[in-house]
């Protein structure tokens, strides 16, 4: 609900998110809007939802239906994208039924950043995101 308001990705200040690749790129954690576009930029980071609409009650995972995902073809047409990466379970099991039929691509599975992952601590969560690191 908090990125839908601030219309930018993980935008409740309790997703770890920031933190995490902020952390495994060695750099400073970007605060703004502004900041973070220019940080994934600078870092060679497309960040873009599998799911382009669907019903969702507050944040609950749980709660989605009807989704719609998003066409990232439009996206790896255009650019030199070699890995995808998704954030949490239920990222990956909505890109395993929608998208990667739709693209033909694999993607690889990282523990969600969200406060509701609260069995991966910060540490754990740096430990495993560090791959993102690795291919850039």
């Amino acid at each position: 609900m908090k990125s839908r308001e601030a219309q930018f990705f993980y935008g409740h200040p309790q997703n770890r998110f920031w933190k995490v690749v902020a952390s495994v790129f060695e750099d400073e954690l970007p605060e703004t809007i502004q900041e973070k576009r220019e940080f994934l930029i600078s870092h060679n980071i497309a960040v873009w939802d599998v799911i382009h609409s669907c019903d969702i009650t507050g944040s609950s995972d749980a709660s989605i239906k009807n989704v719609v995902p998003n066409d990232l073809s439009i996206i790896l047409n255009t650019t030199n994208i070699r890995n995808i990466y998704v954030n949490g379970k239920t990222a990956y099991k909505y890109y395993e039924k929608y998208t990667k039929k739709l693209i033909n691509r694999e993607a690889i599975c990282l523990p969600s950043t969200s406060p509701a992952n609260a069995a991966w601590n910060l540490e754990r969560l740096k430990s495993e995101w560090k791959v993102i690191k690795e291919v850039i």
